[in-house]
């Protein structure tokens, strides 16, 4: 089955860093029409579509966080060039001759400058980059540029998306491939009774410390939660088999644990059921270091919640090329909605 590129194009170009999710929520809104009983947006900027089911006596919350990993302008030197803080986590490496979007008074794009190779010492040119050794260039000087960009203006990464062979690749695949997951699982619920209140949330900064998910998951309270999430595919060129995490291709991801959250091994083997009896390829996924709203939602329901994650196995993640397969994106979509849809059939009882 063929997967809507368009539609996750769109949201993948979207702006909307940590703090700054606006465009992309409006977008998401848009398409959420006619998806869900009630769409509301808290104070931290969540986006929160209700799906109501047969039974409110437990509720289900399923967590796709919309910010991407950016940058804040911090200074303007006397020359026009920019200096900034990261939004999220940043390998320098991936900033090298990149282009960005300083979104101002209005939209300029701006290039990643560093000292160039010829005049770096011998030192200099073996000694990895770190992120103040690089600024923005706009092409233009001061007294133009501060006619539209000031300090607190947000930077995001210039990449469109691109399919290539099976896959898909662009910048913000994490996690805008998840938010994408989420409004297609809600098409695929249309229309069908599912057993309890599900709560789809939109989830805000994040890659800046799970903020928006502990926000919605302590109103929301779910006594089930999922996160969705993109997780390391590191099946290239140099990597040992214990190192993969996970294989592109190779189906959904579930994971057993990141390192901000083990998730309940009650949920793992229903997902794993759940896999086997409607033929979803999957994968085992653990993940040594990295964490996502998974934690937030285990950690601030009041009561606790019964917590999972469906994973998606993305290559050279945060960076600006990221990719994932779309088998594996449309294996989320239809394990997802199948785990939703049958919470009353299982026994959660410890055991």
């Amino acid at each position: 089955m063929s997967i809507n590129v368009s539609l996750l194009k769109k949201i993948c170009e979207t702006p909307g860093v940590p703090g700054h999710e606006q465009k992309v929520r409006e977008l998401v809104q848009r398409e959420l029409k006619g998806l869900a009983d009630e769409v509301t947006v808290d104070n931290m900027g969540n986006l929160i579509a209700l799906k109501k089911g047969k039974s409110s006596s437990k509720k289900v919350m399923a967590a796709a966080h919309m910010d991407e990993i950016g940058f804040i302008i911090s200074h303007i030197d006397d020359n026009g060039f920019l200096r900034f803080h990261p939004l999220g986590g940043f390998d320098p490496k991936t900033l090298t001759a990149q282009r960005v979007v300083v979104h101002g008074k209005k939209d300029v794009i701006g290039v990643m400058g560093t000292k160039p190779i010829h005049l770096m010492t011998a030192e200099e040119r073996v000694k990895p980059l770190i992120l103040t050794d690089y600024f923005i260039d706009l092409g233009m000087k001061k007294s133009e540029v501060v006619k539209i960009v000031e300090v607190g203006n947000v930077v995001t990464r210039e990449r469109e998306l691109i399919e290539m062979g099976d896959c898909v690749n662009c910048k913000s695949i994490d996690n805008r491939v998840a938010v994408f997951i989420l409004i297609e699982t809600l098409k695929e619920m249309k229309g069908k009774k599912i057993p309890y209140d599900f709560y789809a949330v939109f989830t805000v900064q994040e890659e800046v410390g799970i903020r928006g998910a502990q926000v919605a998951a302590h109103h929301i309270d779910p006594y089930f939660s999922f996160c969705i999430d993109t997780t390391i595919a590191f099946d290239t060129p140099g990597s040992k088999p214990e190192e993969n995490v996970t294989k592109l291709g190779e189906g959904v991801a579930i994971k057993i644990m990141d390192s901000s959250a083990i998730c309940d091994y009650r949920m793992v083997k229903y997902m794993k059921e759940q896999a086997g009896k409607n033929k979803i390829k999957w994968q085992h996924e653990l993940l040594p270091a990295g964490g996502t709203d998974t934690a937030g939602m285990q950690r601030m329901a009041k009561n606790g919640t019964i917590a999972g994650a469906v994973s998606i196995p993305t290559r050279h993640i945060h960076s600006v090329i990221e990719m994932a397969h779309k088998d594996d994106i449309q294996g989320n979509i239809d394990l997802l909605t199948t785990c939703v849809s049958n919470l009353d059939k299982y026994d959660w009882s410890f055991v």
